[in-house]
């Protein structure tokens, strides 16, 4: 049995869950077994039903009131319950920061092998052996393994959603559930644009940018485009911009569909959290920076310059 972990936001999925569990079906064909999907929280059956679509032979609910707050102990302990009474085989998360919480401690529990970020299908499953990147997206390596309980963070954007619609079975799950120690006080959300994690399309910029007052432009392209904006840690550390748009290794790790790189040089650090974009177009002054090296498209150049034609050029297209 395939248990996928589907994250909502505010009683919805969104297309990270539906990804996951197109992932997880096509796993659960070459392993002949089938899906099932672990929902936490307040979640309508419609909404349930909905993961039928993509190949959750069973979707399963588990709601408290103690479960409103995300607290990764009792959510992992929730699921471990989940992987008990199903004869989970394979436990599927999302390789964002609530399932690269969850994950080790569900990896501890079973003893279970535990592999992070990957993107494809496994090449075999018996033995079970699995490729994903390493060295920030330089290389790749195939990880055989051998315990009987198997782990997996998918990144996001990297297998797509399929349809595979079956009839859903709605069950729910009652269990006991501890009370959490964390105690939300405030909560602030994002309103009014796309953001980072569900973004197709990213804009960012870097130091290349000089200023802070000089994102007009960053943001005009990525409304155009219906994209996220983003930053390199640099511009996030001086203020220019939120710490929520910092990407890279110790930022936010995206795997959009296009990456534009805007006056960032690429160092090891930022192409690691950038490194599974389906296509980088970057634009910086200095022809040997980094960006280049990862870059499917690259204009060498002053990025205030060609920034405002590139935005004309693109209306042009969407006109």
């Amino acid at each position: 049995m395939i248990l996928i972990y589907t994250q909502n936001w505010d009683g919805k999925f969104k297309k990270l869950s539906y990804e996951l569990v197109s992932y997880g079906a096509a796993i659960a064909k070459q392993m002949n077994t089938e899906v099932v999907a672990l929902s936490i929280g307040n979640v309508a059956n419609n909404e349930l039903q909905s993961l039928g679509k993509y190949g959750a032979s069973k979707v399963v609910s588990v709601n408290d009131p103690n479960l409103s707050v995300v607290d990764n102990k009792i959510y992992a302990k929730t699921i471990s319950e989940a992987v008990n009474k199903y004869n989970a085989k394979v436990i599927l998360f999302a390789n964002n920061n609530e399932g690269k919480a969850i994950a080790p401690r569900i990896s501890a529990k079973f003893k279970a092998a535990l592999i992070t970020g990957v993107g494809k299908l496994p090449k075999s499953v018996e033995p079970f052996v699995i490729c994903k990147k390493v060295y920030t997206g330089k290389a790749s390596v195939d990880v055989k393994v051998n315990s009987d309980i198997k782990v997996l963070t998918l990144f996001q954007n990297s297998f797509g959603v399929v349809e595979a619609p079956v009839d859903a079975e709605i069950e729910t799950l009652e269990l006991t559930i501890d009370t959490p120690t964390i105690k939300v006080i405030e909560q602030s959300k994002s309103t009014g644009k796309v953001l980072l994690n569900d973004a197709e399309i990213v804009v960012s910029g870097g130091r290349g940018m000089k200023s802070g007052d000089n994102w007009a432009g960053i943001e005009q392209l990525a409304e155009i485009l219906n994209g996220g904006t983003a930053c390199s840690r640099p511009v996030s550390d001086e203020g220019w911009r939120p710490h929520g748009e910092h990407v890279g290794q110790t930022g936010k790790i995206i795997a959009p569909n296009v990456y534009f790189a805007l006056g960032i040089s690429g160092a090891i650090q930022h192409l690691g959290g950038v490194s599974n974009s389906k296509c980088i177009v970057a634009i910086n002054t200095d022809k040997e920076a980094p960006i280049f090296e990862a870059a499917d498209y690259g204009i060498i150049g002053d990025v205030h310059k060609i920034l405002p034609e590139l935005i004309e050029e693109v209306k042009k297209l969407k006109s």
